[in-house]
């Protein structure tokens, strides 16, 4: 069976990534509440597609609201535009006499999870003030308050190897499919979020995947950590069930950041995080150079 399946799952460290609409003066962050009744910070996919497009350059997809709603433009193929070939479109033209348009879409070839921390909120608030400003004319003081939470956080990106770059009767080159694949793959390993003037670093501190025969997220919401130590026992479990994905699974970690590192290390075999992705990418050359 063709190893069409490419997932990766990664563990960063953030702050305060991604805010919901708010009330009065105070900025919520995006949570959710579990069943241990822990509320969790979350980044939505949408703001991590937001900024890997962002960095991709990858967001001049054409846009048109011709239909009421803002959507991509019927113009806007996967064969020029790599946004719509990986994350997808929905396209709406008006049907001509002959009964042609409609609706087009096209589901997600690269498919992210949201970022969950791994770690409760125990809400902390940051208390703001205008004072700086307000000061040099003896103006009055404005206030605000802000949700902060310093976490680590895990998230997943999925790839269907196998529809990249395929579209009705448009197909690219394979070079061409494997160069969008590791640019995104690119994006990912050096992720940064510009948020209420930081630059956060979403470069991952661990990270494990492969590209396997199924096309299964292994190990999206099985990470978890527990006094700064990844759970590998949970993590070898998965790759142990299977001898596919225990020989495709290539494994990340930055050193000394976790206090397990050298468990890390030594049951999944863990590389550095750089050399997981070039492990990566070079699996992603092999496939496409395979489908030739």
């Amino acid at each position: 069976m063709r190893k069409n399946g490419l997932t990766v799952t990664m563990v960063f460290l953030a702050e305060g990534a991604n805010y919901g609409e708010g009330f009065g003066n105070v900025t919520t962050l995006k949570k959710m509440t579990r069943g241990d009744h822990q509320q969790y910070s979350y980044i939505s996919r949408q703001a991590m597609r937001y900024n890997l497009m962002q960095q991709l350059e990858w967001d001049n997809t054409p846009v048109d609201e011709k239909s009421g709603v803002v959507q991509f433009a019927p113009s806007a193929t996967i064969e020029d535009y790599p946004e719509v070939d990986l994350f997808g479109y929905m396209k709406t033209t008006s049907k001509d006499d002959s009964g042609k348009g409609g609706a087009s879409t096209r589901s997600a070839v690269a498919r992210l999870s949201n970022a969950i921390s791994l770690e409760p909120y125990q809400g902390e608030l940051e208390f703001l003030t205008n004072m700086g400003l307000a000061k040099r004319q003896n103006f009055g003081n404005a206030i605000a308050q802000s949700e902060i939470h310093r976490s680590l956080y895990t998230y997943t990106i999925s790839i269907d190897l196998d529809r990249v770059g395929v579209d009705g009767d448009i197909e690219i080159s394979q070079a061409e499919k494997a160069k969008r694949v590791n640019g995104l793959l690119d994006a990912v390993q050096y992720l940064y979020r510009d948020i209420k003037g930081r630059r956060e670093n979403l470069a991952p501190l661990f990270v494990i995947g492969g590209n396997y025969s199924r096309k299964n997220p292994f190990f999206e919401n099985r990470v978890s950590i527990s006094k700064n130590n990844i759970n590998v026992a949970t993590l070898l479990e998965i790759m142990d069930a299977d001898e596919d994905i225990k020989s495709s699974t290539v494994a990340g970690v930055i050193s000394e950041i976790f206090d397990n590192d050298k468990e890390i290390k030594d049951k999944l075999g863990a590389v550095t995080v750089a050399e997981a992705f070039r492990q990566l990418k070079e699996k992603v050359d092999t496939y496409y150079g395979e489908s030739n």
